[in-house]
């Protein structure tokens, strides 16, 4: 997966009508290379991040599948669809000479269901007055922003295709960290990690620095861990490691510790090369079940790759947090009135006497800040 447009951030995103977001009071996120959304629970965090995997349904032309894991159009419209039977987003993507940017409309429709009623897209280059403007004829059911022969959209169509949503909450037994898989897998991570020990051993084989980091990284936290075994059988493979302990024995998966398998992912994810990492990266609450001292490593591996691609993370982890400038940080709240998400970007001039004595972490906890941890 080769990365284009390394130049081209996503600047701006603005959703109406989402879950918990109302319509007529839309959150618009201000993003840089890493963007904190930190809220506490029920804030909507995970409602901001469920827009982004929406969005890679549609660019995968499954948007239908979406909606109906999902729970139907009730489920993704603001307080249901007699409330709010449409909903809208715009992203701008931008560089130094232009900016990039798609809206689109969500609508119910009959069964339970919503279709894509508005497909839009702007390219306007700096100096010039007028902006090449197109609406997308559309299809309905799926996005038709794949199929458009449009140069300006194949663009918009590949920008978006690289961002990406992450989550490895799932560290059961059955859960997707810990099983065997295809080793054809192998040359990108999948959302959930589903291809762990394949991508491992594409990354061993064919970017080798980048595995020794994730190793590196791996024995800082996991004291007892030497090195990842990854040797395939008939096209499978599973993810076994070997101990510091100077015996032959081989561990399995199901010996690494919900945290410690979490954070495996979380290295491959982010200290991967460049040449296979996504644009944008989102990550849902990486922090839990990390170690204190592990959350410290995390921050540093998101550091790591928001050189490389742009890195958004929803947490409540105050440990997390403080690892971070003020000014990477938007604030996640239910308001009360009105029952909807809103989102505060930080601005460090504003906080600058407050920080001289207090960390960000104490300023949430004092709710200067805002969106008062719970």
């Amino acid at each position: 997966m080769a990365k284009t447009y390394q130049r081209t951030k996503l600047q701006e995103v603005t959703i109406r009508g989402y879950k918990s977001i109302a319509y007529d009071r839309p959150v618009t996120l201000k993003l840089g290379d890493v963007s904190i959304l930190l809220g506490a629970n029920g804030a909507g965090k995970s409602n901001i991040i469920s827009f982004f995997r929406m969005l890679s349904y549609m660019m995968s032309k499954s948007f239908g599948r979406y909606v109906e894991i999902s729970g139907t159009s009730h489920a993704l419209l603001h307080y249901g669809i007699k409330r709010t039977p449409v909903m809208s987003g715009e992203l701008k993507f931008a560089d130094s000479n232009s900016m990039d940017v798609y809206g689109f409309s969500l609508a119910n429709a009959t069964p339970d269901r919503l279709i894509i009623t508005e497909e839009r897209i702007t390219w306007h280059r700096k100096g010039e007055k007028k902006p090449y403007e197109i609406a997308l004829e559309p299809n309905f059911k799926e996005s038709a922003l794949a199929e458009c022969e449009d140069p300006v959209a194949k663009t918009i169509f590949q920008m978006l295709s690289y961002c990406k949503v992450y989550q490895f909450h799932d560290s059961s037994t059955e859960g997707p960290l810990r099983q065997a898989c295809p080793v054809e897998t192998a040359n990108y991570l999948q959302s959930h990690g589903n291809n762990l020990p394949s991508f491992l051993l594409f990354l061993r084989e064919n970017y080798k620095d980048a595995y020794n980091r994730i190793v590196d990284y791996v024995r800082d936290v996991v004291p007892q861990f030497q090195d990842f075994y990854l040797e395939p059988v008939g096209g499978i493979i599973s993810l076994r490691w070997i101990d510091n302990s100077a015996t032959d024995y081989r561990f399995n998966a199901y010996q690494f510790s919900d945290g410690s398998i979490r954070f495996i992912a979380l290295a491959a994810l982010l200290l991967q090369p460049a040449q296979t990492m996504p644009n944008v990266i989102i990550l849902d609450e990486p922090e839990l079940g990390l170690h204190p001292y592990a959350i410290s490593q995390l921050a540093e591996m998101i550091k790591d790759a928001s050189i490389h691609a742009q890195v958004i993370i929803a947490t409540q982890s105050k440990d997390l947090v403080d690892h971070f400038d003020i000014g990477d940080i938007s604030v996640v709240e239910m308001n009360k009135e009105t029952q909807a998400t809103s989102v505060t970007h930080l601005d460090a001039k504003e906080y600058h006497l407050w920080l001289q004595n207090y960390t960000v972490s104490e300023l949430w906890d004092k709710n200067i800040i805002g969106g008062r941890p719970v």
